[in-house]
């Protein structure tokens, strides 16, 4: 064995003893477990949201295109769904306490990096291993909390709190953002979470005891690698649809491996030992509908952050900061959405509160895509936007709360991080093709009325998805969650 081979292998055993030797004696406190984890998902959360105020000044800083703005969403996004599942997993046979702080240093030292970033390539591949820190991370964060607080009223109380700083995390990101963008530069908004992640780091490290379940199961690598390597192929043949044509070979391409590639994932989940996905559960009703459910209200959904960042700076002259201050009611209207959904779902039940969102989200996407050159703030974003961000978040937990409803109580985990999963990839395959039908219909023209119009024709696909996703939902979710014996 040579003696590189002797050092990586013997890197995990130094980093045990390390943690080992630092690790203070005793339980820590309940409240700094669950601040540390919730720290952890406020990070991960704020980053999907806090980047989009930043787009246009990136734009100008690296001379970064349409194509480039949407992969600056895109390839966090892909990245952090395709292996988000195997942050869980990982988590699950490594240690959880471990794959925090791993994923927690990758995540930080890649926003370093994309702060850094002095060409538009630098950036993308720092967002995509942003991405990958934020799939190993984000699956601890809630493992790590579920594990060290006693189940009962202070476990609800700890779950909830952390699906409200989650929630806080989307609804600061624009705030933030524009604040950061306007006060520094468009790099704050990586670099922001360099001293942040060092602290929780430091502090996670030295606090959080680990924990695994030690299954026996094997990580699914390769199923991971290519799930991400099919969206990311099949996304980026959609993109180039715009600037190459439909039967251009640098279309054609990736638009057929793509599918090929997502082929082989399935052909691989259907024969190792411990898939990924087990392909099983896509048999159980209201896990199938409600993934496909998911996928198409993110599709839509996802976009909606994107372009009316764009729509204001862009169009309506707004700041970054104005631009994120004017998106806060909508961020908060997700909240209030996602805090009524549960106390409709046990009345009305969780279908039709899923499709009741939803309707309300088709009348904010078809209202928004009326959008004009001149609008004014009370009809082009306050009003469209909160029906768009209160929909979504009534449609989200009776849909989360379906899908692991049908399953066995020890495949719960697996079948959320499905829906999660379901969520960001149908975002960023409909961000990419959003985006693309958006720029072919501004013809290449950066004036307030075309770019107006590409966003206005992106607005009204996404209310046409959502309303087949209305259709679907009510024709195939279960009436009721099944209960488990």
């Amino acid at each position: 064995m040579t003696p590189m081979l002797e050092s990586a292998d013997a890197a995990p055993a130094r980093i045990s003893r390390l943690s080992a030797r630092l690790r203070p004696r005793g339980t820590p406190p309940m409240w700094l477990v669950v601040a540390l984890t919730c720290a952890g998902q406020f990070l991960v959360v704020l980053d999907v949201s806090v980047v989009n105020v930043a787009l246009p000044s990136m734009r100008t800083g690296l001379g970064l295109g349409e194509q480039g703005l949407q992969w600056v969403v895109n390839a966090y996004a892909i990245a952090f769904a395709g292996f988000m599942l195997l942050g869980g997993r990982a988590g699950d046979l490594y240690g959880r306490k471990r794959m925090f702080l791993v994923g927690l240093g990758l995540f930080t030292l890649a926003s370093a990096v994309g702060g850094l970033a002095q060409d538009d390539w630098q950036l993308l591949v720092a967002r995509a291993v942003q991405g990958l820190g934020a799939a190993v991370l984000a699956p601890s964060t809630l493992t790590i909390l579920t594990a060290s607080v006693p189940e009962g009223a202070a476990r609800a109380r700890a779950i909830g709190t952390w699906t409200a700083v989650g929630a806080g995390g989307g609804a600061a990101g624009g705030l933030v953002g524009g604040l950061l963008v306007e006060t520094l530069s468009w790099r704050w908004v990586l670099l922001i979470n360099v001293p942040i992640g060092a602290v929780v780091l430091c502090a996670a490290a030295w606090f959080l005891t680990e924990g695994r379940a030690g299954d026996g199961r094997r990580l699914d690598l390769p199923g991971a690698l290519l799930v991400t390597a099919g969206l990311a192929t099949l996304a980026y043949g959609i993109s180039q649809t715009e600037a190459a044509g439909w039967t251009a070979p640098a279309t054609l391409l990736p638009l057929l491996a793509g599918p090929v590639l997502l082929g082989a994932f399935l052909a691989v989940e259907a024969r190792t030992a411990s898939p990924l996905m087990p392909l099983g559960l896509l048999r159980v009703r209201s896990v199938s509908s409600a993934n496909v459910s998911m996928f198409l209200c993110g599709s839509a959904m996802f976009c909606m952050w994107f372009f009316m960042t764009l729509y204001a700076q862009n169009v309506l002259g707004y700041t970054p900061f104005e631009a994120g201050l004017a998106l806060v009611p909508s961020s908060l209207a997700v909240i209030l959405g996602s805090k009524l959904a549960p106390r409709l779902m046990r009345p009305v039940g969780p279908r039709n509160v899923a499709a009741l969102g939803t309707l309300v989200a088709v009348a904010g996407f078809a209202w928004q895509s009326t959008m004009t050159a001149d609008g004014s703030y009370a009809t082009a974003i306050l009003c469209p936007g909160i029906l768009m961000m209160l929909g979504a978040g009534l449609a989200a937990t009776p849909l989360a709360s379906l899908a692991t409803s049908g399953t066995a109580p020890e495949e719960a985990g697996l079948v959320s991080g499905l829906v999660n999963t379901s969520r960001t990839m149908g975002g960023s395959l409909g961000l990419a093709v959003l985006s693309t039908l958006a720029a072919s219909e501004s013809a290449g023209s950066a004036t307030p009325q075309a770019l107006t119009e590409g966003y206005a024709l992106a607005f009204r696909v996404g209310a046409v998805v959502l309303a087949a996703g209305l259709v679907l939902m009510w024709a195939w979710l279960p009436r009721r969650a099944v209960r488990l014996p």
